[in-house]
């Protein structure tokens, strides 16, 4: 039987970088994506078999869009998508982006593992991203930062809840990634000092961070469970 695997966000950056990395370990891969309809076809076109959802996670009616495709069965969860606010400071976050940050980033990820666990086989894999700046907070960033500190926290009780089936349950929490998600949010002088406070002297790249996904996927990982590996390419040691 070939393993099928669910990945959020998979048209482009990481997301797209873990949905190829799947593909060619011989996955069958249904992935979703919010709006570039040719990104996604791009992605389909690279790896034949992949099946592209459209699904905006900024609303929880999305889920029945990702579940629809992957009912006999599932293997593998990736919940990669997520929505980063233009920077506010706690004074000025509205009630409306609060919704839409824990929305997209804690409460259809939580509610995704929640249905993958009634479909996944016993021994599969759910990877949850996150991000370094849960530990190295940004000013501005508070609803990046808390709804991907609430997602972690899912990590931590999924895994003990789904770890007798065998079930692992991680996250990976990626520094500074070169990504139009990670240039959209900040200057090019940030970049260049966040490359510089690097241990390895670069930005990374979001096959760095797939290959870290990957891994937790695969049977070699079954040992790893609850953990926060923070793929970061040394910016924090």
């Amino acid at each position: 039987m070939t393993p099928t695997a669910l990945v959020t966000g998979g048209s482009r950056g990481i997301g797209r970088a873990v949905v190829e990395r799947l593909a060619a370990a011989g996955n069958r891969v249904v992935f979703s994506y919010a709006r570039d309809k040719s990104a996604a076809d791009e992605v389909v076109a690279r790896c034949p078999g992949a099946i592209a959802v459209r699904a905006d996670q900024t609303s929880s009616s999305c889920l029945d869009l990702l579940f629809d495709a992957v009912q006999d069965g599932l293997d593998i969860l990736v919940n990669n998508a997520a929505v980063n606010p233009a920077p506010a400071g706690v004074a000025e976050v509205t009630e409306a982006e609060f919704d839409r940050a824990f929305t997209a980033n804690t409460k259809v990820p939580m509610l995704a593992i929640g249905r993958a666990a009634k479909l996944m086989r016993d021994g599969g894999r759910i990877v949850n991203i996150s991000t370094l700046n849960t530990v190295l907070p940004a000013a501005g960033h508070v609803l990046y930062c808390a709804s991907k500190g609430a997602l972690e926290q899912v990590t931590a009780v999924a895994a003990r809840e789904l770890g007798p089936r065998g079930i692992t349950v991680n996250t990976v929490s990626p520094g500074a990634t070169d990504t139009a998600f990670l240039r959209q949010h900040n200057t090019p002088a940030g970049l260049a000092r966040s490359a510089a406070l690097t241990a390895l002297g670069r930005l990374g790249q979001p096959d760095d961070v797939a290959a870290v996904v990957v891994f937790l996927t695969s049977r070699d990982a079954g040992w790893v469970t609850g953990q926060n590996i923070r793929a970061t390419g040394g910016l924090l040691i």
